[in-house]
């Protein structure tokens, strides 16, 4: 289709000025503490809207919708679970971070349990974000192609260099800037559309809102036992791991605590950041049931490919290129890239920075220059965008985004929240302990992932799991935690002395102020 000039100009503008605007940060850094935390001095609204953000993706802006679209409201209990989270963050785990004073979220892990518990966090927090980034470029590609016609590999590999030349060269300061800027634009062009369509239904508001009631758009899934199906309670307990996991050792986060300029204003930042998205998630499910009740009232604008299976994803780009007016198809593009765009630069700079301090500096050269550091930093967000890139174009084969993102979370991250509470809440359980723990959680999590593949005929059958694959990280982070405990409290012996919270093993690893 013909790109109405105003569109146009307002995406070109756009992507423009995220780019140059990021970039331009390139001339304001000194220092490799500048390029991963900024120098700690970032203001906490900035910081409140990066951590909104960086939450709010194209996996958000595009699968939500089509997860409500294709069903109900059962994926918004995940957010539900969010201000639980976000308390336990704001007591625990931030004085924690702050108190280290380190850039890496799982330094503190070597102090409680020694190097093998950093790297195994580290390289499963790699791996998420490497499944992260690839479903959000994925999804970002998807109304360009509706647009333009354009192949999605093209779009991908195009908003993916995109993205990492402004993360690589900007650092985190340029990230947090841009993610609040793109913050702003996302939730109005959310706004946007979800008035056009209210607004749009042949006969008023009030026939949205009878065709999703009468086809139970509303429900927030089942409220049964099963724990083979994704009911109420599987995805509350997920979404309570995931963000768990996300406001605890996540080092998207951790950074962003460290960037605030006292632990008051990083507590202010982490409410405003989880706070904002309940209702912003809210609108997104609300925007998929009102394209829902649209094509029923409507069912001869929407094509007969986009009604098959595994199609829902791909139903809101079609509304915006062929339900909006000009313009406003414009700033919905533009938000879908502010979405994108946001998330894939903080994971790329996260990512860079735990190659650095968790990797490099620890291993290879603990007494790097400044000057190597920076190198180390750019070279890591180079090879990070690449590889993402890679996995955006192996989703193109899935069928959801936002399921396949949620299932390969729940098992890269490996249960490695059940390593951190083992250390967080109790100073008996030493390595030996933690490592059994940790054995047991990743056959536990092998288990519930791989045997519904794999265990499909012949004898295997009756040992193949029947919990749903998003309670992978729950089952994981629970066996860690209880086997860790067992071992602990089987042997009772004294292997060494452990490292008190906050304490220093490597003094190198902490951010200078």
């Amino acid at each position: 289709m013909n790109l109405p000039l105003i569109d146009l100009i307002v995406i070109i503008a756009y992507m423009a000025g995220v780019v140059l605007f990021g970039c331009s940060f390139y001339f304001r850094r000194s220092s490799p503490d500048d390029y991963t935390v900024g120098g700690g001095k970032m203001p906490a609204w900035t910081v409140g809207m990066s951590i909104f953000a960086t939450f709010v993706s194209s996996i958000s802006f595009l699968a939500l919708p089509g997860n409500a679209y294709m069903s109900n409201w059962n994926g918004f209990v995940f957010s539900l679970s969010i201000p639980i989270a976000s308390l336990i963050a704001i007591k625990f785990f931030v004085p924690l971070y702050r108190s280290i004073n380190s850039p890496s979220a799982y330094y503190y892990l070597e102090t409680r349990f020694g190097a093998w518990a950093r790297i195994y966090a580290s390289v499963c927090y790699l791996l998420t974000q490497l499944a992260r980034m690839g479903a959000i470029m994925y999804l970002l590609a998807l109304p360009m192609n509706a647009l333009f016609g354009w192949s999605i590999p093209l779009i991908i590999i195009v908003t993916g260099v995109c993205v990492l030349l402004y993360s690589m060269m900007g650092g985190i300061e340029a990230v947090i800037w841009t993610d609040a800027i793109q913050g702003i634009i996302l939730i109005a062009g959310a706004l946007a559309c979800l008035g056009t369509l209210m607004f749009t239904m042949p006969e008023g508001p009030g026939q949205l809102f009878e065709i999703a009631a009468a086809n139970d758009k509303f429900s927030l899934g089942s409220f049964g036992t099963s724990v083979s199906a994704p009911t109420f309670w599987v995805i509350l307990v997920y979404g309570l791991f995931i963000n768990l996991q996300n406001y605890g050792i996540d080092q998207n986060y951790v950074q962003r605590y460290m960037s605030a300029k006292s632990e008051k204003e990083a507590v202010k930042s982490t409410w405003m950041g989880s706070m904002l998205y309940v209702p912003v998630s809210l609108m997104f499910f609300f925007i998929g049931t009102a394209l829902f009740a649209y094509y029923q009232a409507q069912p001869e604008l929407l094509p007969d490919a986009l009604r098959q299976e595994g199609m829902a994803d791909k139903v809101f780009p079609h509304f915006i290129v062929n339900g909006l007016p000009a313009g406003i198809t414009g700033l919905l593009i533009a938000s879908i890239f502010a979405a994108g765009m946001s998330t894939v630069s903080t994971s790329i700079n996260s990512s860079a920075t735990v190659i650095l301090t968790d990797y490099y500096k620890r291993f290879f050269n603990k007494n790097t220059t400044m000057r190597q550091s920076m190198r180390v930093l750019y070279i890591a967000s180079f090879v990070m965008g690449i590889f993402s890139i890679v996995v955006s174009l192996a989703m193109m084969q899935v069928k959801s985004a936002l399921d396949a993102w949620w299932a390969l979370s729940s098992i890269f991250s490996g249960g490695m929240l059940g390593l951190f509470l083992l250390g967080f809440v109790s100073q008996k359980v030493q390595s030996f302990d933690a490592a059994m723990g940790v054995i047991a959680g990743i056959l536990v999590i092998c288990w519930v992932s791989l045997s519904p593949v794999y265990f499909t005929d012949g004898v295997w059958v009756q040992f193949k799991s029947t919990l749903h694959t998003n309670l992978a990280i729950v089952v994981g982070t629970t066996a860690i935690f209880l086997v860790g405990f067992a071992v602990a409290g089987i042997f009772g012996r004294n292997t060494g002395k452990t490292a008190q919270k906050g304490s220093t093993v490597y003094p190198k690893d902490k951010v200078k102020r």
